[in-house]
């Protein structure tokens, strides 16, 4: 049996934020065996599955993703939504807008420090939306 819901997180500032409990609290509970697929509707962010314990993973990712894709460089051309745009496209490019987790024994078969992250690569992305895709 394949499930689909369209999830919509809160929204937050740029970075990288766990959001495994706010898309378990919008699904219905889950089977005990199967797949869930996350897809996000947007291409200025992205999602992806890392440490769910530190903080200072988090924070980490956001200095480096910044360092390797910086804002105003004079030869991006895309600039009429912002300077945050065009890096944020290419930010969500090289994270992914998808993620598939195993489901078992009726819960994500994550690993103990792991947790899906919102990749949120504007300053202010807004509400997000999410398609879950639950496969039994």
């Amino acid at each position: 049996m394949i499930l689909q819901k369209e999830l919509i997180l809160v929204p937050r500032k740029r970075g990288f934020h766990l959001i495994t409990t706010e898309i378990l609290e919008q699904l219905e509970t889950l089977p005990n065996v199967g797949l869930l697929h996350l897809f996000i509707k947007h291409t200025s962010a992205g999602l992806t599955i890392n440490e769910n314990a530190d903080p200072s993973v988090r924070v980490d990712f956001e200095s480096v993703f910044n360092k390797m894709v910086p804002e105003n460089e004079p030869f991006l051309t895309h600039t009429i939504e912002g300077s945050d745009d065009m890096p944020a496209h290419i930010k969500s490019t090289l994270v992914g807008s998808s993620v598939t987790i195993p489901i078992s024994n009726g819960r994500l078969n994550l690993g103990t420090w792991q947790g899906i992250y919102l990749c949120e690569f504007r300053n202010h992305g807004g509400r997000r939306k999410l398609v879950a895709t639950v496969y039994s």
